[in-house]
């Protein structure tokens, strides 16, 4: 898989990735959700190739679903770690 591809796909999995996830997840920086997406592609095409999802010709959307919903699970966990609300002073 080529870098650019990946950085892109990237970018635009994790945003969308954060767009899905419930709640208010805006308390997390863009890096760390450019970084949710890197890892909701890589994360999402090992675990549909896990599955029995093999190589398409053409767009396989199922494959990019999956890593949509993995970026969104990223991005939630990243909002719950980086959240301040359970900082008591």
């Amino acid at each position: 898989m080529d870098i650019i591809v990946l950085l892109v796909a990237g970018v635009i999995i994790g945003l969308l990735g954060k767009l899905v996830a419930p709640g208010d997840r805006d308390n997390i920086p863009l890096w760390l959700t450019v970084l949710c997406g890197i890892a909701g592609v890589l994360i999402g095409y090992y675990v549909y190739g896990a599955f029995g999802g093999s190589e398409t010709d053409g767009i396989d959307w199922v494959r990019w679903i999956v890593s949509i919903v993995v970026a969104a699970i990223l991005v939630m966990i990243a909002s719950a770690v980086t959240s301040k609300r359970g900082i008591r002073r």
